[in-house]
């Protein structure tokens, strides 16, 4: 069959290896962690890495391993996101921070805090490299968000808010992005072995006197059908897939990463 609408760029085989040489990309909270394993995936495919983290002694040890650039940044703080480089051609937003409280105990200053670093910063930093991209006409633009950017989990209001309207802020840099080769989606993970994710079950289990695996099966992993933590390398390869050749078609989609948590 004639193929009436060939495809306008020559696309490589699918077991072809993400290439990405030449690009450049900046990676929020890339110091450990989830944004730890981005950048490591991302260098690997070849990209030059802007490491960005309040923690500067972990973004330096991070650059040093990987050849890349430390950005010591407070993302709290929006005129700093001004001192980062807008010449970027991926975008991983990751930075984050939780807070556990009922609605009716939230500290109001703790909610704000969570919203400038997990909402406002990322349009921020979307603000300053969308140019660049658009003037290119390549551009790929990743958030972390989570399975609290599709469901709720009582206790986690500024959390959950927060990941919602990263999810809502992906879709419209989608749109926006489309004409230009830019694509914005989310990764959406379930919990994931992280610094911030096992102080969470050392503290449950504390709190209620049980064991961290009650915590973890009882507890956190209760809605999830696979019953285990995510690792970040697993988010950073689906992170690093989203800027490869074969996914210049998929934007403004949020990829749950949830053991099946979300298909119930």
């Amino acid at each position: 069959m004639t193929n009436t609408f060939p495809s306008p760029v020559p696309l490589p085989s699918p077991a072809a290896a993400i290439d990405l040489s030449g690009r450049t990309a900046l990676v929020t909270g890339g110091g450990s962690g989830i944004g730890h394993a981005c950048v490591l995936a991302l260098v690997q495919a070849g990209a030059d890495v802007h490491v960005v983290d309040r923690d500067g002694a972990a973004a330096k040890a991070v650059a040093e391993i990987t050849g890349g650039a430390a950005h010591v940044v407070d993302l709290a703080d929006a005129g700093a996101v001004d001192l980062l480089p807008s010449e970027v051609d991926i975008l991983v937003n990751n930075a984050g921070l939780q807070h556990v409280a009922p609605l009716t105990e939230f500290p109001t200053e703790r909610f704000e805090l969570i919203q400038k670093v997990m909402v406002t910063a990322p349009f921020l930093l979307m603000r300053r490299v969308l140019p660049h991209m658009y003037a290119q006409g390549w551009g790929r633009i990743v958030n972390v968000s989570s399975v609290h950017g599709l469901r709720a989990s009582a206790y986690k209001s500024a959390y959950v808010a927060a990941k919602h309207a990263l999810e809502g802020l992906s879709k419209v840099a989608a749109i926006e992005g489309a004409p230009h080769g830019v694509t914005s989606n989310c990764v959406s993970p379930g919990y994931v072995r992280t610094p911030l994710v096992e102080g969470q079950v050392r503290d449950q289990a504390a709190a209620h006197d049980i064991s961290e695996r009650d915590v973890l099966s009882n507890v956190m992993l209760a809605r999830s059908p696979v019953k285990r933590l995510l690792e970040p390398e697993e988010v950073a390869a689906a992170v690093l897939w989203l800027c490869g050749p074969h996914a210049g078609y998929l934007t403004g989609a949020s990829l749950p990463l949830d053991g099946g948590w979300t298909a119930g």
